[in-house]
C-alpha cells in the first residue's frame, strides 16, 4: 500500500509545506513538509534554495515511504485505505516508535477498530496540555480511520 492523495493533502495541511530551509521549534534545518536537511545542524549551500513544489512532493515521498512500510510491518490487520492512511498520518508526526509502543496499534492489531478512534485523541498534548492544532489533527486521522467502514 502507499498513502493515498487524500493522506498526503491532510500531511501537508497539517505539517505545513515550506518551500525554503527554516530552522524547526527544536532548531534544526528543516525544508518542506517537516524534512529534516542532513543532520539538521547545519545547512549544505545547495540546500540554501527555493524548492519547487515537484521537488517537495518528490522529497515527501521518499520520506514517506519509511513510513508506509513501518506502518504495514507493525500493522499487519489493515483493513482499507482510509485505516492506512491515518495510522501513516499518525506515525510521519510522532514516529514508528510512538506508533510501536501505542494502545493505538494494540487495539488495531486486535481488530478492536471502534476502540481505536478514542485512542487517536489521547495524542492530543504536548508538555500535558491539548494542543488545539493537534486536536484537529488527531480527529482528521480518526475520521481517515473510520472513512471506508
Amino acid at each position: 500500500m502507499r498513502a493515498s492523495e487524500e493522506c498526503l493533502a491532510m500531511l501537508k495541511k497539517h505539517e505545513g509545506v515550506r518551500f525554503r530551509p527554516y530552522k524547526c521549534p527544536a532548531g534544526l534545518w528543516t525544508v518542506g513538509v517537516g524534512h529534516l536537511i542532513g543532520d539538521g545542524r547545519t545547512l549544505p549551500p545547495e540546500w540554501n534554495r527555493t524548492f519547487s513544489s515537484d521537488e517537495i512532493d518528490s522529497i515527501l515521498a521518499n520520506d514517506l515511504r519509511r513510513f508506509e512500510r513501518g506502518v504495514l510491518r507493525l500493522c499487519p490487520r489493515i483493513q482499507h485505505q482510509g485505516q492506512f492512511d491515518a495510522l501513516v498520518s499518525f506515525a510521519f508526526n510522532l514516529g514508528l516508535g510512538s506508533l510501536q509502543r501505542s494502545t493505538l496499534r494494540m487495539k488495531h492489531n486486535r481488530g478492536q477498530y471502534d476502540s481505536v478512534l478514542k485512542e487517536f485523541l489521547k495524542w492530543s498534548k504536548a508538555g500535558g496540555k491539548v494542543l488545539r492544532g493537534l486536536l484537529h489533527r488527531r480527529k482528521d486521522e480518526a475520521r481517515l480511520y473510520a472513512k471506508d467502514y
